[in-house]
């Protein structure tokens, strides 16, 4: 199946999200919570683009903050 990889910033195992190479050469992403349901599939230059901008706070006003 898959080589999921859990992000070290989630030592407990809840509330973190897995992500495996995809065989297309994308990755893939799913949730704790259900391991079964969820994941999606998007390219690494997009996942990165996502990663970059959250560092940045990026989203802020998304996330109703000043």
């Amino acid at each position: 199946m898959y080589d999921w990889q859990k992000s070290s910033f989630s030592p407990d195992g809840s509330n973190c999200l897995y992500l495996a190479a995809s065989a297309s050469g994308g990755v893939l992403i799913r949730e704790s919570d259900d391991p079964r349901q969820a994941i999606a599939a998007t390219s690494s230059a997009a996942l990165a683009a996502l990663l970059r901008g959250i560092r940045a706070d990026a989203f802020g006003r998304c996330l109703n903050r000043p």
